[in-house]
Order: C-alpha cells, then sequence, then structure tokens
C-alpha cells in the first residue's frame, strides 16, 4: 500500500507527497485561499468560516503514477483546496473500486462538515443555517446536485468511523445505494499507554498536589467544541462540590485567547498546540479526568488516545462518544448541552478507583487495536474487488 498526502510530513518507504517544491506549496496555498474567498459572499458569520467547503478548488491527483497502478484507491478527509470535486469526478471515471473513510458528514452533504439540526441531507439540501442568505437554490443546493451527478455510477464503499455516522450516511440520498461499514480509527496502544503520573507532571510544569482535568481541540473557541458548557460545569461544581474544586486545575491544549484567560475564574494551565505525539501521551497520563463537551463529534481520537493511557473520558452522550465510552466504568456520560450532568461527570470520574482506570485502558485495546481494525478493513478491501 501506499500513501498520498497533500503534503509529505512523514517520511517512510510507501509514504508520497503530491509535490514538492515552493511553487508546489504556493499553489497549495492559492488553492486554499481560493476556496475560502470564492464562499466570502456566502459566509454568515467568521465563527463558522471552515463549517462549509465547496471543494471548488484542488488538485489533480489521476495522472501520479501511484494512482494509475492502484487496485483500490482509498481516500480520506480531502477538502480546504486539496482534492476539488472535478478530481473527484476524474477518480470515479477510473472505474477503480474506491474505499471513502467519512471523517465528517461532507461526503453526503450539500458542503456542511456537521449538520448540526438541519436534515436537509435527507432530501436534497438548500436552507443551509452555515450560509448568508438560506434559501431553497442556494449554494448548499448547487454542490448538493454536483455530488449527486459526480456519484453516478461510481464504485464506491463507504466506511464510516462511528455507528452514529454510518447511520447518517446510511439515512442521505447521496449514499444510501452504497455499501456502509463503520470501523473505527486505530490507535497504537503501545506508544499510548499509562506512565507514571506524578513523573508525567513534573516534565510538563504541572502541579503535583492537584486534581487536573485535560480539555483540548484545534480551535478551544469552536462553538461545536461545547466550551462553554464546561465554563459553566466548572462553576457548577465550585457552587456543589466546593471541597473537590478547591483542589481541582484545567489543564488546556490547542488554539486559546490568551486574554480570556484572566476572566476565568479558574486556575487554568494553557499548553498551546501539542505537535508532538509523546507530549500528548504525557498530557494524558498527567490529567486525572479528559473532558469532551463537543455537541457533535464523529469519533474524536482524543477519547480513544486518553483511554489507551488509563484516563477516564467525560463528554456529552452524542456522535460516536456513547460507542467508546462505557457509563460509569470507562468514564461518564452526560446529557448533551446539560452542564450540571457534565458537572456530575467530573465528580463521579475523580473518585474513579484504579481499578476502573485500567478498564478504561482494557477496552481501547479490545477495541481499537491496530490489528482488529486492519483486518476489518482487510475485508472492505476483498468485498470492493470482488464488486469490480
Amino acid at each position: 500500500s501506499h500513501f498520498l498526502s497533500q503534503n509529505n510530513t512523514t517520511k517512510g518507504e510507501n509514504k508520497h507527497a503530491c509535490g514538492e517544491g515552493a511553487v508546489y506549496e504556493l499553489r497549495n496555498f492559492a488553492n486554499f485561499c481560493a476556496e475560502r474567498l470564492q464562499l466570502l459572499p456566502n459566509e454568515r458569520s467568521k465563527s463558522l468560516r471552515y463549517y462549509f467547503s465547496s471543494a471548488r478548488f484542488g488538485q489533480d491527483i489521476t495522472q501520479l503514477p501511484i494512482v494509475q497502478e492502484a487496485d483500490i484507491i482509498h481516500l480520506h478527509w480531502i477538502n480546504q483546496g486539496f482534492l476539488s470535486m472535478q478530481t473527484l469526478e476524474k477518480l470515479f471515471k477510473m472505474g477503480k473500486p474506491i474505499v471513502w473513510t467519512l471523517h465528517d458528514m461532507w461526503p453526503f452533504t450539500g458542503g456542511c462538515h456537521y449538520v448540526g439540526q438541519c436534515f436537509e441531507f435527507e432530501g436534497k439540501c438548500g436552507y443551509c443555517p452555515f450560509l448568508r442568505t438560506p434559501k431553497k437554490y442556494d449554494a448548499s443546493s448547487k454542490i448538493f446536485r454536483q455530488k449527486k451527478e459526480l456519484y453516478m455510477g461510481a464504485n464506491l464503499s463507504i466506511v464510516t468511523c462511528s455507528r452514529w455516522l454510518g447511520t447518517m450516511a446510511k439515512s442521505s440520498t447521496l449514499l444510501q445505494k452504497y455499501p456502509v461499514t463503520t470501523i473505527p480509527n486505530p490507535i497504537d496502544t503501545e506508544y499510548y499507554r499509562p506512565l507514571d503520573q506524578e513523573k508525567c507532571r513534573e516534565e510538563l510544569g504541572l502541579p503535583k498536589n492537584k486534581k487536573l482535568l485535560l480539555f483540548g481541540a484545534a480551535n478551544i473557541m469552536d462553538v461545536r467544541k461545547g466550551f462553554r458548557y464546561l465554563e459553566e460545569a466548572l462553576r457548577i461544581t465550585q457552587d456543589n462540590f466546593p471541597m473537590i474544586a478547591k483542589n481541582m486545575e484545567l489543564v488546556v491544549f490547542g488554539k486559546l485567547d490568551k486574554t480570556w484567560i484572566h476572566k476565568f475564574n479558574f486556575n487554568i494551565h494553557p499548553v498551546g498546540f501539542v505537535n508532538e505525539a509523546e507530549k500528548l501521551v504525557k498530557l494524558y497520563n498527567a490529567a486525572d479526568t479528559f473532558i469532551l463537551p463537543s455537541l457533535q463529534d464523529n469519533l474524536p481520537n482524543t477519547v480513544v488516545e486518553s483511554l489507551a493511557c488509563g484516563t477516564p473520558v467525560v463528554g456529552f452522550s452524542t456522535g460516536g462518544v456513547p460507542e467508546m465510552v462505557t457509563h460509569q466504568k470507562t468514564g461518564y456520560l452526560a446529557e448533551i448541552r446539560n452542564s450540571l450532568s457534565l458537572s456530575n461527570g467530573i465528580y463521579s470520574t475523580l473518585l474513579f478507583t484504579p481499578e476502573k482506570r485500567e478498564a478504561a485502558r482494557q477496552s481501547a485495546i479490545e477495541l481499537f487495536s491496530e490489528e482488529k481494525i486492519a483486518k476489518q478493513y482487510i475485508q472492505v478491501y476483498q468485498d470492493a474487488l470482488a464488486r469490480k
């Protein structure tokens, strides 16, 4: 197998970039900018800028030798100036079996990555809540019709990382006629493993005598990540469980407006972006609990990584989270958009015994090991070739 990415950030014998050099990188950046700029007239607000993609701009990979020679093409996430709708059409017309692992909802919507409370994708998209002027024949309606046409006749096999996303895909107009298989993301459980908590805290410069909650996202202030509910839950914890709250502090990784920290009445340790996996493993191990208040998520890697390190997870019972967390055994499933329930989850998991932390670790090994996931994908590949 060969791994093809827009930019080859990890070296290896079978890892390839679509191109290299300053000119190539400039063209990629131009595609990314063009993708955003052409959507500006339809942009509802800056905060929703990356919620919607048209895939109007991208590069053609169909002439690359490894694509030409492939027996199967396996797509993952292709947006923000990587592959365009035109490239997808060319790939489908090559007649090769295509396996597409969905990491969000974009492949079966009129352009949004997560639908929120909208279910137009079950019909024919339009009235998109992420656009400035939602109407029957808006940009989402146009993109939906384009996808419907280019999917026609494609030899597609769909894989979703969660049963929740699989159910959504099966109910969509665009993908309901294609085989849908649920296979979770794998994890290297030998790398993401329990370490000495005190040593991890010392190396990261975190307090040793506190209960540490961990929260992280690429953009902390993204509405979908639900940080406002975590804020409310921490305030409720301070009111309802003052003795525990007094001994509790929050560690945050990801993009965060530091001016906001001073307004937040809680001890917080911002660690910024974490690019090194080794540091991330130490953060999971330094924490007593990992918090995921996302309002809609597929199968977040952070949950699996935390469990593999033996750190329980508190999250809303939505998306793929209930498929990873066993309530009161490996973590806590809170009622969605309920800050009191989230607070109860924080309190509950901070009292978890070492046996429950070990159960969290075992659940990751049993469900998400690389060997188990590989076998499931091999079956999907064999089925796809049989339908060729």
